[in-house]
């Protein structure tokens, strides 16, 4: 009798819609079972409840929208009134920023890694191999005295700026790679939020374990829209924040591995509702697995148990071509579950499927995806491909108002496209692999550019495509995109001194950034002045090369191009001759060098112990007062 009456509660709880209601003088009369009415009271709440956080997402999402837009109204109003003032001086063009002749190097570099003898700035490397007359410490500039650090400015702002820019080491024992304490703390509230929405309102006993359960399993669904829009490419995030889709990757990994959790204890919970409450009345683990409700739910979370485990770092970094198959594959299979598992998930797995096709199907496969013929050479190095194409320039159309644009309406500086190459093999038809695009953006009076993509080669798709540009100079090649955002190329271009700091293949997305601060162009109602000669901007470039010939990826004749216009370029001995420079001392004497009270950004990219080294070195000279700010471009696929 227990176990019908308790059946036929879940089965009117599962039924209950937000827009039901419970009439005490109407129903059967286990219906007006105060037991009865408590259970489904619960759930009835749990539904009106979660709408608050769609409602609470998109409030946040609309205050960083407005901060985002006033942020960026402000900075043009900024810039408008300082290329004013300078055109209005007589001496607006009087002077062009200082040029530097060389690439400097340690003491003990090959000749073969500058361009010249002399420089501005030398690295330093580690471990250093010193004769034994040598200082314990290089001196930077070519001066007999040592830099003097900059007298302290340290408030109460650039306390927290630093400690918000810090990144922790790794987790020792998982190996686990922590973001910016920033980031971390973000998403703590993030998981808090989700905490609330699970725990608030429930009354933890037995009875109402199927209330607690069920309301972990509305949390994981009302999530599934928001981790599909975390995860595509055109977004209207982009637009509203600024943020594109890559700099939401990780939001997006971390809201998977939540929903996962979710799903645990919804399964955990439902599980704990047979034995304590539905075995006793003898109802077997077979029966209770095997029921279709059950059984649907069992399937759509191990589907999604599975998509996380392969969805991990040291999985998608060994079997990459594996987890891209498995990822598309498990979480359709997965929202096709969960759709049938329960009628109050159909509209959020609705949700998820329209921003799924629409991203991937109108924007990716239609607007943005484009054949052609591209040429492919190895580079001298021997383990790297140049993959180049020419892109014949179309109008603009009102997408390109909102970041959506094919490549030929251009790129900037930063973006990045997936490459699909079907000849290679039948598993690289479906393929999609990230890079990022290595030429200068074009020229607005360009009707034709060359857009070049350096990829080096590793194992599976890079490894296929190096053999196959081995004995082929042309290639079908299929390119979506272009995605990125601006925030790199803003940062850049409001800092009175830009860093730009490359570690190898990293030179891929820095080198654009040099090209864009140097050419790049804005318009006033009078006339056009490029930004360098308005900012009487410093630029550096700092470039670790693991082997000498990997300058060739650039060219010496393009690196002393950059030069010739004013750009410092660093490039420290080869890592595999002397080991990794010193960049925390490199980049102290920049900051040493420019003088107090400059602002100074720097943009890194590279491997994630550089990445590390370069934001904590910022996060340290932020927290002594100097107006430094530090962004690391990196990909989380």
């Amino acid at each position: 009798m227990e176990s019908s009456w308790l059946r036929d509660a879940m089965r009117s709880s599962l039924n209950a819609t937000a827009f039901a209601s419970i009439d005490e003088g109407r129903g059967p009369p286990e219906q007006r079972d105060p037991r009865f009415r408590k259970l489904v009271e619960g759930i009835l709440y749990s539904k009106r409840f979660i709408i608050s956080y769609h409602l609470f997402i998109l409030g946040f999402v609309l205050l960083l929208s407005a901060a985002h837009w006033w942020d960026q109204n402000l900075r043009w109003r900024t810039r408008r009134a300082r290329r004013l003032q300078i055109l209005a001086s007589d001496d607006a063009y009087g002077g062009v920023p200082g040029t530097v002749k060389s690439i400097p190097s340690d003491e003990q570099a090959s000749p073969g890694t500058s361009l010249s003898g002399s420089s501005t700035l030398e690295g330093t490397s580690s471990p250093p191999q010193k004769s034994a007359s040598e200082s314990e410490i290089t001196p930077l500039l070519h001066s007999q005295k040592m830099l003097r650090p900059l007298p302290s400015r340290i408030s109460l702002s650039s306390i927290i700026d630093a400690f918000l820019m810090y990144q922790p080491h790794r987790i020792p024992v998982i190996d686990k790679t922590l973001p910016s304490n920033g980031t971390t703390i973000l998403l703590l509230a993030f998981i808090g939020l989700n905490m609330f929405y699970c725990l608030h309102h429930i009354n933890f006993n037995l009875f109402e374990l199927f209330v607690l359960a069920d309301r972990f399993g509305l949390v994981f669904v009302a999530n599934l829209p928001l981790l599909y829009l975390l995860a595509a490419k055109n977004q209207p995030l982009r637009f509203l924040t600024g943020w594109s889709y890559e700099s939401l990757n990780i939001f997006h990994r971390r809201l998977g591995e939540l929903m996962c959790v979710e799903a645990l204890f919804h399964f955990l919970g439902m599980t704990g509702v047979w034995y304590t409450l539905l075995r006793p009345a003898g109802s077997t683990l077979v029966q209770f697995l095997f029921s279709r409700v059950i059984l649907l739910g069992l399937l759509a979370f191990v589907a999604y148990e599975l998509l996380y485990l392969t969805s991990l770092g040291s999985f998608r970094q060994r079997w990459y071509e594996l987890f891209l198959g498995l990822h598309v594959f498990l979480q359709a299979a997965a929202l096709i579950l969960v759709f049938f598992h329960h009628p109050a998930s159909r509209i959020y797995v609705g949700a998820a499927l329209f921003i799924f096709v629409v991203d991937r199907i109108v924007f990716r496969l239609g607007v943005k995806s484009t054949t052609t013929i591209a040429e492919v050479s190895v580079l001298p190095d021997g383990e790297t491909v140049k993959l180049s194409t020419n892109v014949v320039k179309q109008p603009s159309t009102i997408l390109t108002r909102f970041g959506i644009r094919s490549i030929y309406e251009g790129w900037s500086g930063t973006d990045h496209v997936f490459v699909t190459v079907p000849c290679l093999a039948r598993k690289h038809i479906i393929q999609a692999h990230p890079f990022t695009i290595a030429s200068a953006p074009p020229k607005t009076d360009e009707e034709e550019t060359r857009l070049e993509l350096i990829i080096r080669a590793q194992d599976g798709f890079s490894a296929d495509l190096l053999k196959k540009a081995r004995h082929h100079k042309h290639l079908m090649v299929r390119i979506d995109g272009p995605y990125g955002s601006a925030h790199a190329r803003n940062m850049l271009e409001d800092a009175d001194v830009a860093v730009v700091v490359a570690g190898g293949s990293g030179i891929a997305v820095v080198w654009p950034l040099v090209q864009h601060l140097l050419d790049v162009t804005r318009s006033t109602d009078t006339e056009i002045v490029p930004t360098s000669l308005l900012r009487r901007q410093k630029v550096f470039l700092i470039w670790v090369v693991h082997k000498s010939t990997h300058i060739s990826w650039i060219g010496l004749e393009q690196l002393a191009k950059i030069e010739d216009k004013g750009v410092d370029v660093i490039i420290p001995p080869p890592t595999e001759e002397v080991g990794r420079p010193d960049l925390a001392f490199l980049l102290n004497g920049l900051v040493a060098k420019t003088g107090e009270g400059k602002k100074i950004n720097v943009v890194a990219s590279g491997p994630d112990s550089m990445g590390r080294r370069v934001r904590n070195t910022c996060a340290l000279l932020r927290k002594d007062g100097s107006d430094i700010n530090v962004l690391i471009e990196k990909f989380g696929w």
